[in-house]
Order: structure tokens, then sequence, then C-alpha cells
């Protein structure tokens, strides 16, 4: 059997990262470790594995490793497979992957295949999800010592201080219906939005579409609403909620606002979004 890289992102577990360092050693003799020395180099390491010749690449971490090992693999024919291990693992949810090592790797080795999507952003591949304004704008304002500290409570006291502002006025561009206008909005490859929440209904992973969700709102009282309405999958009987799919859209606002990829931050607006249909395959 040939070598199999892993790619491991040391810091999407903290000091859980050794342990689980230890528990992929074991998995295979036929594992070559590739460690990443900072939180961004997986698209470097990605790219040089590939650059060697190797067929198959697992990312072991959350989704941002995975957002950087598919952008390090992209234009290549490789295979990617995945050892859930970061804060968040939607992607692998979304496929079914389980979080224990053991059985992730499993399917590895079982060698089947899915075609899916994918998207990107000015240039940039997602796998699973994008945002522009409230959520990026959520990521870049959270310090990581206190998402380390108090885990999900440090997103809502950022969201509330956001909620606070003055809402940019996003103007969202599409290709056949013309232009509309909202506060911040998501954009789904697949089902799931920051855990197993069907956010987006309609979506599959190979329909060549994206899923656009728009917010028209965003004061204090409005984002409750949201929030309610994305846990009770009732979000999209709101009236000041667009949910749509399309194959491309252009996003713009006088100001600059942030835009998240897979819960990383990838520059401002303006943004133009697109598919590729059926452009990785992931082992599932």
């Amino acid at each position: 059997m040939p070598v199999i890289p892993v790619i491991l992102n040391r810091f999407a577990r903290g000091e859980k990262a050794a342990r689980f360092e230890e528990r992929i050693r074991a998995l295979s003799p036929d594992i070559e470790l590739w460690i990443t020395k900072e939180g961004t180099d997986a698209a470097s390491l990605a790219r040089q594995a590939v650059a060697g010749g190797h067929r198959t690449l697992v990312a072991a971490g959350g989704d941002g490793t995975v957002n950087q090992v598919v952008s390090g693999m992209r234009g290549s024919d490789a295979r990617l497979g995945l050892l859930p291990s970061g804060t968040m693992n939607v992607f692998a949810a979304e496929l079914g992957i389980p979080s224990d090592p053991d059985r992730a790797w499993e399917i590895i080795l079982r060698g089947e295949t899915r075609e899916i999507d994918l998207p990107e952003v000015n240039g940039r591949s997602f796998v699973q999800l994008a945002g522009i304004g409230l959520d990026a704008q959520i990521v870049l304002e959270t310090d990581y010592e206190l998402r380390k500290n108090i885990g999900p409570l440090s997103y809502l006291l950022a969201a509330a201080r956001i909620a606070a502002r003055t809402p940019p006025r996003l103007r969202i561009r599409l290709p056949l219906d013309g232009e509309i206008e909202g506060c911040f909005l998501l954009v789904g490859n697949g089902r799931y939005y920051g855990g197993p929440v069907p956010v987006f209904k309609e979506a599959r992973l190979d329909d060549g579409l994206l899923d656009v969700l728009v917010f028209k709102k965003m004061g204090h009282l409005d984002l409750i609403r949201y929030l309610q309405g994305l846990v009770f999958g009732t979000h999209t009987d709101m009236g000041d909620v667009g949910y749509f799919q399309t194959p491309a859209l252009e996003v713009e606002c006088e100001d600059p606002v942030p835009i998240e990829v897979d819960g990383e931050l990838s520059g401002t607006t303006p943004a133009r979004i697109g598919i590729g249909p059926k452009r990785l395959e992931v082992l599932v």
C-alpha cells in the first residue's frame, strides 16, 4: 500500500493535539505525518504532497484545515480523506464522517469516493460554507484565547457588540434575477452551518448550485429571531430572510465588509462567488 500523507493541524485542538497526534500515528504504518508549524501552512504542505505524486491526501483538523488542504490540492487529481479533529467539523458531519479516528481511517482505507462541487470566493475555494458580513465580522473580532476559554459564548458576545452598530448595506447581484439588498449573507455548498443544523434546506454537495441566505436586518432582536429560526428551521419562512439557489453571485458594499470561508477570514468585499461542479473527489 502506498504511503498516505496526513496533514495535521497542531493548532486545531489546543492541548489535545499531542494526544491526537499519537492516535494518528497508531492508526497505520502507512501514514506519513505532515505537521503544520503554524496555523496557515496546511495549503503549502498539500501542494508539496501533490507535487510529490501523492494521489490521496488526508486533512486532520477542523473545517479551516480542510479548506487549506483543498486549496493546496486545487488543480490536481488527488483525493481527499478526512480525520476530523477541529473545534468545528461541519464538512465531515455533512459527509457522515465520524469523529472517531479509527472509524474515519477505515473509510479512507475502503477507498469509496464521491465527487462534490467546489465553490470559490474571489478565487479561494471553500468546501462547506462562506459568509459575508456578520459571521465574518464575528470571526474577525473574537479573540482566540477567549474562544478557547468560553467557547460559543465568545461568538455571542461579539455578535451583541456588532449588532449595536449601523449595519452594512450589501448589494447582491444575481445572473438572472437582478439585485437585492441585505445586511449579511451566508452561502452554503452543503446543508449544515455551525454544526449539524440544516440551515440550507435544499442544498446538495453535487447539484452545481450555491444555496444563499440573505438577512435584511441586524438589530439585537432581529438576531435573536434569526437564531431561533435557524435552530427550529423556520428561518426561510421569515419575510426579511431570502433563500435561493444560484450558480453565481456578486456582492458589493460602499465600505469593505469581511468575508469568511469555512470559518477562516478571506479578505473583504467586493466578492464574486461561483461554483465548479464535481471538482473535488472525497473519500466517504
